[in-house]
């Protein structure tokens, strides 16, 4: 099995994540999604994409982890850092690994008495929920809680590693973007300039891009999830790109907007106010600082600016093997930002009825201050065709 890092790095992850379930009385952790497999384990596959078989990755409060898989995937685990692989014919609907799992489980000392898993906020259990009934019905004396308070405890803190792949492909899409006023014009679709732009982002060394949104209408736009559609730019309209590449499996997530023609001037200032906004949050985003400062600081500008509301729910948020990842820069999460972070700052607005404009820049937080991680966008907007 090919590593994205060295094996050290994931003893390392193994030994905080360790300390965390100690704090947290847990015996073991046991991950099924994808991220958490991979963060964990090291093992990457497009073979996720198939639902049919169940995945685990069991860590024990002391010691080496087992990898309990099909068999279609134990040669890749096997001989790897992780120390046991144990694996069962699949699929095999009717007992797909429940009982080698269970026994896996069984064997474990029982300090606490307390298994975690992925019950948490933005985490899932990557299992038939029968075989969840099952496995619990299973066990004796271990109960099944929520462990995903220490994963993301330790995902939270990159390494200089992981920040140097999230640097990279941050890099490789501000490349691809510097490239688009070359192509874009106003006749061509979305769609069009989606496809340009990803395959600029693929040859110039991104590994995949597994998001890209994209909106457009005249002064502004009202979504910013939708995929890149075939309606056509004309003069007046603003385009927004929002992408998620990955380096490795992880993310760089940050947008631009550019304009066509003429484009209103309300849309211009709306523009350098969430520029404005950006500037002030990312100077504010150091050690210490919450998420809910970094939320008050920016809305604070934008309000001054006149903005009549945005309908995402929050100003940006964690970033690394997802392409969101906790905290949210919202009102009441107050999250304490930390050496090693890497977040989004992500001001939008509603200037006028139906006509939304966003931001997104990328950074790394540092004991010295943000490091910008995207090459930022102008404060005047990119304006194609003027």
């Amino acid at each position: 099995m090919e590593l994205a890092f060295p094996a050290q790095e994931f003893e390392a992850r193994l030994t905080r994540v360790q300390a965390e379930m100690r704090e947290h009385q847990l015996d073991a952790l046991l991950v099924t999604s994808p991220p958490n497999f991979r963060y964990f384990s090291g093992f990457d596959s497009q073979f996720w994409e198939s639902p049919t078989r169940p995945w685990f990755f069991l860590i024990p409060a002391e010691g080496l982890c087992t990898a309990i898989v099909p068999e279609i995937g134990a040669p890749l685990l096997k001989g790897s850092w992780i120390g046991d692989t144990l694996s069962w014919p699949a699929p095999c609907p009717a007992d797909d690994g429940v009982t080698l799992l269970a026994g896996a489980l069984e064997r474990l000392p029982k300090r606490f008495g307390r298994i975690g898993m992925e019950f948490g906020r933005e985490s899932a259990v990557r299992m038939p929920l029968n075989d969840l009934f099952l496995l619990k019905e299973r066990l004796t004396g271990f109960e099944l809680v929520d462990g995903s308070p220490c994963i993301w405890t330790i995902r939270a803190v990159k390494s200089a590693a992981e920040v140097a792949y999230i640097h990279q492909s941050c890099t490789v899409v501000c490349d691809a973007f510097d490239k688009l006023p070359g192509y874009a014009r106003c006749g061509l679709s979305e769609r069009e300039i989606g496809q340009r732009l990803t395959a600029d982002i693929i040859l110039g060394g991104a590994h995949s891009v597994p998001f890209m949104a994209a909106a457009s209408g005249w002064g502004g736009y009202e979504q910013i999830i939708s995929r890149p559609s075939g309606r056509t730019l004309n003069d007046g309209d603003i385009l927004i790109i929002d992408v998620g590449a990955t380096v490795n499996g992880y993310f760089c997530d940050f947008d631009r907007n550019f304009g066509f023609g003429q484009v209103p001037d309300a849309a211009l200032r709306a523009n350098e106010a969430l520029w404005d906004a950006t500037d002030a949050a990312i100077k504010l985003a150091v050690p210490g600082t919450t998420t809910t400062d970094l939320w008050r600081c920016m809305s604070g500008v934008l309000e001054k600016a006149g903005a009549q509301g945005y309908n995402v729910g929050r100003l940006g948020h964690g970033l690394g093997l997802q392409l969101t990842e906790p905290p949210s820069h919202m009102p009441g999460d107050n999250t304490v930002l930390q050496e090693g972070m890497v977040i989004t700052i992500e001001p939008g607005m509603e200037y006028a009825p139906g006509k939304m404009l966003v931001h997104e820049e990328n950074i790394h937080i540092t004991a010295s201050g943000p490091q910008i991680l995207t090459r930022r966008a102008p404060r005047e907007l990119i304006v194609i065709g003027r």
